[in-house]
């Protein structure tokens, strides 16, 4: 059984034929090439690789947190073979403005590693990864991937898988406490969070994003506020049934973005938020 540390998220939206990486002439609007990076066989063993979308001029496409008026990605790789471990590595996003509300997401290009382990590292992996996503630009396009190939030898590095496993989130854990609490179709946290304010421009340039690593489902944008040296960030989960629900504040993930709308965006990220 392959262990994704980065959980597939549900696309909510008809997909599209699926689209063979190798057949590029059967591109949808907005895509310009979608390929795996073989990449390289690490000292430990396992195997960097990554996938490739170009994107069109002008043409984005999602986080693994897309906002509120984005398509999350799924990632399939069940079909894959000796693949103990898969992580897929997300290099920070952007956040640009789409029909009034925020996204988060790419433009030009995603380059999106996975670090793989494999059951047997004298054998090759066969890697076969299904990808649903979409692309935007004044229409929103839901696109299938099927892409498969066999990673054997020792590879060679990338310069644009490793640019994009150095272009993450700065772990803080323990930076955060939160609180929940019902709200009329889901749950409310509230994180405070320990970041003292030291730029000129205060946190207007600054966003933060909730999430649950293991149970993916909608999340509003998150409002925020300040109490001297304390950042208080606040945004509301709604499962499929539009309840409030016991959630685990173990599985919470913030990532805060600063410059949230410029290339060289930056970004902290905080795994589980205890309670106060």
């Amino acid at each position: 059984m392959i262990r994704s540390v980065t959980p597939s998220l549900i696309l909510a939206a008809a997909l599209a034929q699926p689209l063979s990486g190798h057949a590029q002439e059967a591109q949808p609007p907005g895509i310009a090439g979608v390929e795996i990076l073989p990449g390289w066989r690490a000292p430990d063993g396992s195997r960097i690789a990554a996938i490739r979308i170009g994107l069109d001029p002008g043409w984005k496409t999602y986080w693994r947190v897309p906002g509120e008026a984005g398509i999350p990605p799924m990632l399939d790789f069940t079909g894959s073979r000796n693949i103990a471990e898969l992580q897929v590595i997300w290099p920070v996003p952007t956040a640009f403005d789409q029909n009034g509300m925020r996204s988060i997401g790419y433009h030009d290009m995603l380059v999106l590693p996975v670090r793989i382990t494999p059951h047997d590292p004298a054998e090759p992996v066969m890697l076969d990864a299904v990808m649903d996503f979409g692309v935007c630009r004044n229409i929103c396009v839901p696109v299938s991937v099927r892409l498969d190939v066999d990673l054997e030898g020792a590879g060679a590095p990338d310069d644009r898988i490793s640019a994009a496993m150095e272009d993450v989130p700065v772990p803080r854990p323990g930076l955060a406490r939160c609180t929940t609490e019902p709200v009329s179709d889901g749950t409310r946290v509230t994180a405070r969070i320990d970041l003292p304010d030291d730029r000129d421009t205060g946190d207007q340039d600054r966003v933060a994003l909730f999430e649950l690593r293991s149970h993916p489902m909608w999340v509003s944008e998150s409002t925020m506020s300040r109490e001297g040296g304390v950042l208080i960030a606040s945004a509301d989960f709604v499962p499929d049934d539009a309840r409030p629900f016991a959630l685990d504040q173990s599985d919470l993930r913030i990532t805060l973005l600063d410059n949230p709308a410029e290339g060289d965006a930056q970004a902290i990220e905080i795994d589980g938020c205890p309670a106060e």
